[in-house]
């Protein structure tokens, strides 16, 4: 399913793997361009390939736009289990093998600035997705103009926009796999180790009517894997 992707990547065609990545991402702009960018440097770097079994893990550092950008790009993503989400706000990619080798792809700070390349597009940016308050003319031409960026975001030289080292990491272990209950109440299908116990009865944290963050230490009985 990847090889139109793997073979983009192979060819450093960024400018074909951003047109694909819009497909998922729903539009064009800096962010996406340089999660493509930082993705296809690190499969590059690490030669390696995802066929979506967890043989590759990508961890990002913001769920920004950027992280469509790497989700496309190297195949790992939440549904299998090869995507890892650290919330410390930073635009950084780190793609790490089972095998344990990683190489870290990190935005420089210093790096060319919206503003300081297309003033009126950081302009138009603040406008209509900061304080929105574009009209609709804007928004169009804030599209129009975003997909000119992004793609020639494409061609500034890696070393200009990010950092990039190699390492060693301890690979978490594969997914395992769980058995399902039905909830006691809406009498839907939960993985058993997110089910609770009420009454004796299995329930699913929304019945239970606790946010999931809630519920250690409240005296609950949890069900075992």
């Amino acid at each position: 399913p990847r090889q139109k992707i793997e073979k983009a990547i192979a060819a450093n065609d960024l400018h074909k793997l951003l047109a694909m990545s819009g497909m998922v991402h729903g539009h064009f702009c800096p962010g996406l361009a340089l999660g493509v960018k930082a993705a296809a440097r690190a499969v590059r770097e690490l030669r390696a390939r995802s066929s979506g079994m967890e043989e590759l893990i990508a961890i990002v550092e913001t769920n920004s736009c950027f992280s469509d950008g790497v989700q496309f790009v190297t195949g790992c993503s939440f549904g299998n289990n090869g995507l890892s989400y650290r919330d410390y706000g930073k635009t950084v990619l780190t793609l790490v093998r089972r095998a344990g080798e990683s190489v870290r792809v990190a935005a420089k700070p210093d790096r060319p600035s919206l503003e300081d390349r297309y003033p009126e597009v950081a302009m138009l940016f603040t406008k209509v997705v900061k304080e929105r308050r574009g009209t609709e003319e804007d928004e169009k031409k804030l599209r129009r103009l975003w997909i000119e960026v992004s793609f020639k975001t494409l061609d500034i030289p890696d070393e200009e926009l990010s950092s990039i080292s190699w390492g060693k990491m301890e690979v978490p272990a594969y997914s395992s796999m769980f058995s399902r209950v039905t909830c006691s109440v809406c009498g839907e299908k939960i993985m058993e180790p997110r089910a609770r116990l009420k009454d004796g009865q299995p329930i699913c944290i929304p019945c239970l009517g606790q946010p999931y963050s809630q519920l250690a230490g409240d005296g609950i009985s949890i069900t075992k894997p």
